[in-house]
């Protein structure tokens, strides 16, 4: 097609994860330029896959949630990336020395009762928080749980928003054994330029198309598709003009919480579980979960949400580190810590780019995905997985808003690109 010599390129899309690879892989082929304009050095964003010691480590996402109705796992099927069906550890029972079978039975059956209530009858003020009851002894192991799956306390979660997202998930959580990151960071299509090392410090949409400053210069395009997270977008990392007050409220309404891995190395033989996880202290809201040589592999994954994790943006990973080297002493003994080296740490919440894990909406604002999801004056579409209805928080629904996005704009601009 020919181009208006007013624009350097059809499309840009502002952030390489996995909805901006949604929506790349949407355009790719429609006869639009694209440029992807990415902070850092890589495609992925959450989605990160590191090899260390030959194991790869998934930093972010690592569940194909939802395995079912999942992209990424239709993707990955298609090209052969081999795929772990079993179930995950999370219910299994816990052979933990202060957490007997029975007070297994009891928080579990506490959470179930919390859920029921949550979904059946949501209390007035949306706070999730208010469907615990305030005599049960296993609050803090909720409010615990609320960590891993929110990344924050239940007095910020909305209820409409978490049954949402409980009535359109399914239980199958499956994973990648080449890991989530590469095979998100594998779907880049070669006729998409990338210019890693360029966010976006502007954007102006008032003249005709979209105006994006970098510090490499400003790129002008026909439209752009948004992908950045809500704690970017509501931040003031990008100058936004006042007409995008909107949607800059609407991603402050649906921050992203707080969740960080760590890892230790297994060396040598030791009698540890496989497959299994152990929470530190079912008890804390703060507490850490330890997932036991995942995959069969000589490793400790550890989970942190909220406020512990929180901490290692704080302390860095060194004091966490310690602080979980304490808590597996407890756990295992401290012959076994002989056998646990650090490894890696993730530090989402510290990453400029980022600043958190997932979203969620805060109490009375679910419908504050439907607003951060609306295209802007047919010229600036939105993605992530915060603009999706009920898969926020996973790949899969990054992938999906994508694909949604650049659909929206091929409606606009692919006629032009006919003629």
């Amino acid at each position: 097609m020919a181009h208006d010599k007013t624009f350097d390129v059809d499309v840009v899309i502002v952030g390489g994860g996995a909805a901006g690879v949604g929506a790349a892989r949407r355009l790719s082929g429609s006869g639009l330029s694209v440029w992807l304009l990415e902070a850092s050095q890589r495609i992925g964003g959450r989605g990160w896959t590191i090899d260390l010691e030959g194991i790869p480590l998934d930093m972010g996402c690592g569940w194909l949630h939802s395995a079912e109705h999942n992209g990424w796992r239709a993707i990955a099927e298609e090209q052969g990336w081999e795929i772990d069906r079993r179930a995950a550890a999370w219910d299994k029972p816990q052979p933990h020395p202060h957490f007997s079978d029975v007070e297994q039975a009891e928080a579990h059956a506490a959470f179930h009762a919390w859920h029921e209530r949550l979904m059946s009858s949501p209390p007035a003020s949306d706070r999730a928080a208010d469907a615990l009851d305030p005599q049960s002894p296993w609050n803090g192991y909720l409010q615990a749980m609320s960590g891993y799956i929110s990344g924050a306390p239940l007095e910020r979660i909305s209820a409409t928003d978490y049954n949402a997202y409980e009535r359109a998930a399914t239980e199958h959580n499956w994973r990648l054994l080449r890991g989530y990151g590469s095979l998100i960071a594998s779907q880049w299509p070669g006729d998409v330029g990338c210019r890693f090392a360029s966010p976006v410090e502007g954007i102006d949409a008032d003249g005709p198309g979209v105006k994006l400053t970098t510090p490499q210069g400003t790129v002008r395009s026909r439209a752009a598709i948004i992908t950045v997270s809500t704690n970017v977008l509501a931040g003031n990392l990008i100058r936004l003009p006042g007409a995008l007050d909107e949607w800059r409220h609407a991603a402050s309404c649906l921050p992203l919480g707080c969740d960080e891995k760590l890892f230790f190395h297994i060396d040598g033989e030791i009698d540890l579980p496989t497959e299994q996880v152990i929470i530190a202290d079912p008890r804390d809201a703060d507490s850490p979960v330890f997932y036991f040589r995942p995959l069969e592999r000589p490793l400790v994954e550890t989970f942190l949400g909220g406020r512990s994790a929180h901490r290692v943006s704080l302390e860095g990973p060194a004091a966490s580190f310690d602080q979980l080297t304490a808590s597996l002493t407890r756990l295992l003994g401290s012959e076994a810590m002989k056998h646990l080296r650090p490894l890696a740490s993730s530090a989402w919440s510290a990453s400029t780019y980022i600043r958190g894990s997932y979203s969620h909406a805060l109490p009375g604002h679910a419908h504050q995905r439907q607003q951060l999801a609306s295209p802007f004056r047919d010229r600036l579409f939105f993605a992530g997985e915060a603009t999706h209805p009920d898969a926020f928080s996973t790949a899969h629904g990054a992938l999906a808003s994508g694909e949604r996005a650049a659909n929206e704009l091929l409606a606009l601009l692919q006629p032009a690109a006919s003629r």
